[in-house]
């Protein structure tokens, strides 16, 4: 089984949380594990990030996949390890990366915006394909993937996911979803994360009917 799979479950959305602050972990992470999230990520261009996904792990990590997005320096794999992550999620395809983090045995989910890079990126040892920028990526390409990838492979689409969009990469074959600024931005209250949070389950089982 794909080690990402039992996370995809109730939600298979991945929450990225760019920009929060280790004080904001508790309440937010709260507000999307109890809307059915279960993948969450803290960029590496957040402010301490390291922190956010130390105290995260501790409070998430026997429920949920924690680790960190945006990671484009392949020393900074080891760090996310070190900090208790257990995913790393890229916006590109840098095979070392992907190597590094599966040589510490993490799941690892890269950024592809073309077949080719689809490809190596999965005889690298990835996980799951991040399609970004999913706006520059209509569903169309990702049917035409979809005709050629391992049956198997898990892609998510991310950048510009709304509740209201997901509907024709879901027919098209995605796997699911990660979602940003439409999610959660610096500073937001938990308690509005947590009503667009229920926003997205309910768009997302409104595609399974």
């Amino acid at each position: 089984m794909n080690p990402l799979s039992p996370y995809l479950v109730p939600l298979p959305l991945i929450a990225v949380l760019r920009g929060i602050t280790p004080g904001e972990v508790d309440a937010v992470g709260d507000a999307l594990v109890d809307a059915g999230f279960r993948v969450l990520e803290v960029p590496l261009n957040s402010p301490r990030a390291f922190d956010s996904i130390g105290r995260m792990a501790r409070r998430f990590g026997e429920r949920c996949l924690v680790g960190a997005g945006t990671v484009i320096d392949v020393a900074d794999v080891a760090r996310v390890h070190a900090a208790g992550g257990r995913i790393v999620v890229m916006p590109h395809s840098d095979l070392a990366i992907v190597r590094e983090a599966k040589r510490l045995g993490m799941v690892c989910c890269p950024g592809v915006a073309t077949p080719t890079e689809a490809f190596a990126a999965l005889a690298a040892g990835a996980d799951a394909l991040k399609m970004f920028p999913a706006e520059a990526l209509p569903p169309v390409a990702l049917k035409a993937w979809r005709a050629v990838l391992p049956k198997e492979t898990l892609v998510f689409a991310v950048g510009g996911i709304r509740p209201d969009n997901m509907a024709d990469y879901w027919a098209a074959g995605a796997s699911g979803f990660g979602t940003g600024s439409s999610l959660y931005k610096p500073g937001a209250d938990a308690q509005d994360v947590a009503k667009v949070a229920r926003e997205f389950a309910t768009a997302f089982g409104e595609l399974k009917r």
